[in-house]
């Protein structure tokens, strides 16, 4: 009949039919129940709660233990590196030799355990949490999170940076090649700079390496590195550190649902971009795009509410603060400086000296004095190696035959520098010169990128192939007119680059050029008159010494 609330109103019903005459027949067969029904209700007796049945023995029972011990673990772990079902069942597998259960126990098991561990060590969606209130203007949460970008064709794992104001939701991102500490500190001098000022309260961190040298007991103690103390006291930040672990995410769980939210809506599908600043570009026009959103139940949007929390924030300092590292290394025997153990080109010139070298998160410059003489996109590991051909081109003028299998063209080659119109302009000079000579016309070639753009020397050199012009003074002045716009057009690429071949193109040379510009010579032409008379004489002359013989 249901629950005993229902069986307590059959009775009454029972009881009160009773008394206005109902023989025990007729009320079995109106309320349909059995005689002993009846009967009890007759006698006073109210109906007895529905005993519990005994639960069953389970063939998981056994391995229950295991699974919370494998559950309470992964309190602690990473949140990506947590059991799953099906891993907790392979353990129990193959571990324990766990024949006798099956993947659905396990998983059903799991699904409701988890949940109750969770929420009694005080984390997950059944966590109790008090709301709080933030103050416009005063409060801010830092962190890093790592995204998965094609890089100029080449997968990689870079860090997304985020600074989210507390109040108003306004987040600002920047992308670094490393979570290091000129990332760190960079990416907080570009979120000050785009809000127009800084939190004038807390700033929430974890412990991060940048920041935090080492953790002092279970509170809230630090020790901070130098370079971090110095930067927080130059933009006046006031540093909050979360507690370790699990048990203080919940304490910037804003800006951590920020960068979940900006990770799946923005670098899904995963960006191709060919720099860092290319996609830094992107990041500051998706920060602009989000402030039309509405957080949860709020009325007005994030751009709304950071209008008026904007002008609230501490304004910045006047002083500049160096985010990058300076170093001194000396150049070696092959061109190249190590910075943290990775090496990188200069030109040849300084092999032997010491250099001045400025790095920061994503590039470093190197200096002689206050002159810039190199700069480099940041290399992330080690052992690494980014040379520049150009820095090396007054050696391989000496030394040609080093060229073919030097690791500067390598190098040029995966970057797009030296191209396939290179290549065969290259071949066919060394076919009409010599290897030697044809690779030193090239390396001359090369030598005019530090005067004209690249795209007018590959240009010239389109050219100048077409024409069978192997110098380098043709494929110098087939570019100075790409770069003039002589010819109307840039001129078709080589046969056998994967576009169409323009007409047969007409080469200029040097000389030929230096001729048609020089100015008109109106002089008269030469003539020879004035020396028929030396012939008249020279005649004479001669006569009398035949006659006087």
């Amino acid at each position: 009949m249901g629950n005993s609330q229902s069986k307590v109103e059959l009775y009454a019903a029972i009881r009160k039919d009773h008394l206005l005459g109902m023989s025990m027949r007729s009320l079995q067969r109106v309320h349909n129940v059995t005689w002993r029904t009846v009967r009890r209700a007759l006698d006073g007796k109210w109906p007895e709660p529905r005993k519990k049945s005994r639960r069953q023995e389970s063939r998981l029972d056994p391995y229950k233990p295991l699974i919370d011990a494998m559950l309470r673990a992964d309190l602690d772990a990473p949140p990506k590196q947590r059991h799953t079902a099906q891993r907790i069942f392979d353990r129990l597998v193959e571990g324990h030799e766990a024949r006798d259960i099956s993947y659905c126990m396990v998983r059903l098991y799991v699904k409701d355990r988890r949940r109750e561990i969770r929420r009694k060590a005080g984390v997950g969606p059944e966590a109790m949490f008090v709301p709080q209130r933030h103050l416009p203007g005063v409060e801010a949460e830092v962190d890093f999170g790592d995204v998965h970008i094609v890089l100029a064709g080449e997968p990689a794992r870079v860090f997304l940076f985020s600074l989210r104001l507390s109040y108003s939701g306004k987040a600002v991102h920047r992308v670094f090649a490393s979570c290091g500490q000129e990332a760190f500190l960079e990416g907080h001098e570009h979120a000050f700079r785009r809000l127009g000022g800084v939190p004038r309260g807390k700033i929430r961190y974890d412990d991060l390496r940048a920041a935090v040298e080492r953790v002092l007991g279970l509170g809230r103690a630090r020790v901070e590195s130098d370079r971090w103390t110095a930067f927080r006291s130059h933009w006046g930040i006031d540093a909050f550190y979360c507690r370790p672990g699990i048990e203080g995410a919940h304490e910037k769980g804003g800006v951590e649902g920020q960068i979940g939210y900006y990770r799946r809506n923005h670098f899904v599908p995963v960006p191709e971009v060919a720099s860092l600043a290319e996609l830094n570009e992107l990041v500051d026009r998706w920060d602009l795009e989000d402030e039309g959103r509405r957080l949860r139940s709020r009325t007005r949007t994030i751009g709304e509410s950071f209008a008026g929390e904007q002008p609230l924030l501490r304004p910045l300092p006047r002083e500049v603060f160096e985010t990058g590292r300076w170093f001194t290394p000396r150049v070696n025997r092959f061109g190249q400086i190590t910075v943290r153990s990775n090496a990188y080109s200069v030109p040849v010139r300084f092999i032997g000296r010491q250099l001045r070298v400025l790095l920061h998160a994503n590039d470093l410059a190197v200096y002689d004095g206050r002159t810039e003489v190199a700069r480099h996109e940041r290399l992330s590991g080690r052992g690494g190696s980014r040379l520049v051909l150009d820095h090396y081109l007054e050696a391989l003028l000496r030394k040609p035959g080093a060229f073919p299998g030097s690791t500067p063209l390598e190098q040029a080659r995966s970057a797009g520098r030296f191209t396939p119109v290179h290549d065969r302009w290259w071949t066919a000079a060394c076919a009409a010169h010599g290897d030697a000579a044809g690779t030193r016309a090239l390396i001359e070639v090369l030598l005019l990128a530090r005067h004209m753009e690249h795209e007018h020397v590959v240009a010239g050199l389109a050219a100048a192939f077409r024409a069978g012009a192997l110098t380098a003074d043709a494929v110098a002045l087939e570019a100075r007119k790409a770069a003039e716009g002589d010819s109307g057009e840039l001129p078709a690429p080589v046969p056998g680059t994967g576009r169409a071949e323009g007409p047969a193109a007409t080469v200029t040379f040097l000389s030929d050029w230096r001729l048609s510009h020089l100015p008109p010579d109106n002089r008269p032409l030469p003539s020879v008159a004035h020396y028929d008379q030396l012939l008249n004489r020279h005649g004479r002359r001669t006569g009398n010494e035949k006659e006087g013989s």
